[in-house]
């Protein structure tokens, strides 16, 4: 049998929302850390929502950053489990806010292998992301031709791009990844969450996982 999907439930602007798709099943919540983009939330803010979180729930920073001292700072303000590097950052810059970092990046059919050997090699990240956008786009793209590439591949796969409760058993059953991350899938509008699409969403994940 398949191993359990995870669920990261991302762009969360908000208590309530956030409280939901704990209640739906969701295993970390995602805050956007970047300025001036239609999902973002102050850290401070992100830190006061993620210390009502219950146990064995995660809370996950969605930065960019341009050196380690931004970096730092958006640490310091918002201690989240897990960061999730999602801008165009160089290896070196990676090693230094690890370990145990997500490093997310688009699919684009004449890169992904080239990333995909990049990041390999990199032990402070735990897990990739791979996005049909560069981030919150709701785009999603051709999974068949990714699954032989990550087949074997030695971190964690997270996918995320367009995913909704139509179409994510098909993007579980052709990836199998380790997690899948939905935002604009289960909204109303940027940073607005409907509860019973995140139900819907996470009861879909949990059907893929046995079928």
């Amino acid at each position: 049998m398949p191993s359990r999907t995870r669920i990261k439930i991302c762009g969360i602007t908000n208590h309530d929302d956030a409280q939901a798709a704990v209640k739906a099943g969701a295993d970390a919540i995602g805050f956007i850390l970047v300025k001036d983009t239609p999902r973002y939330i102050d850290p401070s803010d992100a830190a006061a929502i993620m210390f009502e979180l219950p146990p064995m729930v995660s809370a996950i920073g969605v930065v960019q950053v341009d050196d380690i001292d931004q970096f730092c700072e958006t640490e310091h303000a918002c201690p989240a489990h897990t960061f999730q590097l999602h801008g165009k950052e160089p290896v070196d810059l990676v090693k230094q806010c690890g370990p145990g970092v997500i490093k997310a990046f688009k699919y684009e059919a004449v890169t992904i292998q080239s990333q995909l050997d990049r990041w390999a090699k990199v032990m402070e990240i735990d897990a990739i992301l791979i996005d049909g956008s560069d981030g919150g786009q709701g785009q999603s793209f051709d999974w068949s031709a990714l699954a032989p590439l990550v087949k074997d591949y030695p971190k964690k796969i997270i996918l995320a791009g367009g995913l909704h409760a139509d179409n994510i058993t098909e993007a579980i059953q052709t990836i199998r990844p380790y997690a899948v991350d939905i935002s604009s899938g289960v909204e109303l509008k940027p940073g607005l969450k409907d509860h019973t699409m995140i139900e819907a969403v996470c009861a879909a994940v949990r059907a893929a996982d046995v079928t």
